[in-house]
C-alpha cells in the first residue's frame, strides 16, 4: 500500500511515453511502438493501457492488463489537438480526470508535456526515483538470457576488430595496412558495425581509439592505427529482437607491447579481478569499486585527472591515472542503475554491471578491460568469455 493511500486521497500511477524510446514504459508493458503511450494503474489496481489507435487490436493480445483502450476513447471537453503529442497527453488526463484521480505518481522520465496537461486539470503530480529504477533492477532469468546472448553478439565483433587490427600489415612509417590500404579506425568501425547487423544488434557508437587517443577515455577515434600502440576497442549494441545491450572493452597492441603499456594492461586486468572477487549480492557498489582503486594505487597509479591540460599529440608525461567510476548497470539501456562508483549502492542478485577499470596516459594511450556481470547471492557470473589479452594474433 503506498503511503499516499492513508489520505484517502484518489490516487493513480501513470508511466508515459514513446514505448520504443522510454525503456521505463517499454519494461512494463514489452509493446514497441513510435507513438506515446500511457499505462494506468487505478486507485482500484486496475491497469489501462492507452495507445494510438492503429495499435489498438495488437495491444488486446497483451496479457496482465484490464482495460485497453484508444486516445480518442478520452476526448476532453473542447476536443483533442490535432498533434499527435499533445493530443496523447490530453488522453491520458482524461482518463485520470474520469477516475476520479486527484494525485498521480510517475517517475522521473515523465515529459513536462504531460506534466502541465496534468496540472492543468488539477491533478498533483510526484515523482517517485525508485520507480522504473530500482524495480528494474533484479534482472529475470528471461532478460538474462537476452544479456547473454547480447554479449555472444558483442565479443563477435570485438574478436573480428581485436585480430583484423593484430594481423593487419604494417607499412615503414609503422601505420598498419589492410588490403593495400591504410587500416583506420573509422575502417574498423564500418567492420564492427557490419558484423553487428548481420547479428542483428545496431550501435550508435564505436570506440576504436589507438594511441594517444586512448588517453581520452570517451575518445572515439580517428584516423590510422599503428604498430606498437595500444587500441582500445569498445562496442555496445543493442540487439533489435530484445532490446537489450550488451557491453564489452577488449585492448590490442599490433607487433611489440611497449614496456609501460604491458604494466598498465597487468594492473587494469587484476583491478578487474579484484573487483569482480568482492561483488556478491549485499556488498555495496562503493566497496567493490574500492577493490578496483586499491589495486590501481597500489600499483603506484592515481586516480582522476592532470591538474593541466595536456595536448593529445606529444611525448608520454609519466602521469597515468584512472579516470572514471569502475562500471554501470546495464539493460534496456546502456547506462541503468546502480552505478559501481563511490558512494553506489548495496548489490541486489540479478544486478547486470559492466567492471570497466582502466588506466590512461597521455601521450601514451589507454587501456580499458569490460565484462558483464550477473550478480548471484554468493557471488557473480561473468557473462563474457573472450580473453583479454593484448595479443590477438
Amino acid at each position: 500500500m503506498h503511503a499516499y493511500s492513508a489520505f484517502m486521497i484518489p490516487t493513480a500511477t501513470l508511466i508515459a511515453g514513446v514505448p520504443s524510446d522510454n525503456m521505463t514504459l517499454f519494461h512494463r508493458v514489452r509493446f514497441a511502438a513510435h507513438d506515446p503511450a500511457a499505462l494506468i494503474v487505478g486507485p482500484d489496481g486496475a491497469k489501462t493501457l492507452i495507445v494510438r489507435d492503429v495499435e489498438l487490436e495488437r495491444v488486446r493480445r497483451l496479457q496482465g492488463f484490464d482495460h485497453f483502450h484508444k486516445y480518442e476513447d478520452f476526448e476532453p471537453e473542447g476536443g483533442l489537438a490535432s498533434e499527435r503529442a499533445i493530443k496523447a497527453a490530453q488522453s491520458f488526463t482524461e482518463c485520470l480526470r474520469r477516475m476520479g484521480v486527484q494525485r498521480v505518481i510517475s517517475d522521473r522520465s515523465l515529459a513536462l508535456l504531460y506534466v502541465e496537461e496534468l496540472i492543468r486539470a488539477g491533478i498533483e503530480v510526484s515523482c517517485d526515483h525508485d520507480l522504473g529504477t530500482a524495480d528494474r533492477r533484479s534482472k529475470t532469468p528471461e532478460e538474462i538470457e537476452h544479456l547473454r546472448h547480447a554479449t555472444r553478439v558483442t565479443e563477435a565483433a570485438m574478436e573480428l576488430a581485436c585480430t583484423t587490427i593484430a594481423r593487419a600489415d604494417v607499412g615503414a612509417d609503422g601505420v598498419l595496412q589492410l588490403g593495400g590500404e591504410t587500416l583506420t579506425a573509422e575502417r574498423v568501425r564500418g567492420m564492427v558495425i557490419t558484423k553487428l547487423a548481420e547479428n542483428g544488434a545496431i550501435v550508435d557508437a564505436v570506440i576504436v581509439s589507438g594511441g594517444p587517443q586512448g588517453a581520452d577515455c570517451h575518445n572515439a577515434g580517428t584516423g590510422p592505427l599503428r604498430t606498437c600502440e595500444p587500441v582500445i576497442v569498445d562496442i555496445f549494441p543493442k540487439v533489435l529482437a530484445s532490446g537489450y545491450h550488451g557491453d564489452c572493452t577488449r585492448c590490442v597492441v599490433h607487433g611489440e607491447i611497449p614496456d609501460a603499456v604491458r604494466a598498465m594492461h597487468a594492473t587494469v586486468k587484476q583491478a578487474k579481478a579484484a573487483c569482480i572477487a568482492a561483488i556478491r549480492e549485499g556488498v555495496t557498489a562503493d566497496a567493490a569499486h574500492a577493490e578496483t582503486i586499491r589495486v590501481i594505487t597500489g600499483a603506484g597509479y592515481t586516480k582522476g585527472f592532470p591538474d593541466r591540460p595536456i595536448p593529445e599529440s606529444g611525448p608520454p608525461t609519466g602521469f597515468c591515472s584512472m579516470q572514471h567510476g569502475t562500471g554501470h548497470g546495464l539493460g534496456l539501456e546502456l547506462k541503468e542503475p546502480p552505478l559501481v562508483d563511490v558512494g553506489g549502492p548495496m548489490f541486489v542478485a540479478g544486478d547486470a554491471v559492466t567492471i570497466e577499470p582502466g588506466l590512461y596516459a597521455p601521450g601514451l594511450g589507454g587501456i580499458r578491460l569490460e565484462d558483464l556481470i550477473i550478480v548471484t547471492a554468493s557471488g557473480s557470473e561473468n557473462l563474457n568469455s573472450l580473453h583479454e589479452e593484448l595479443d590477438w594474433r
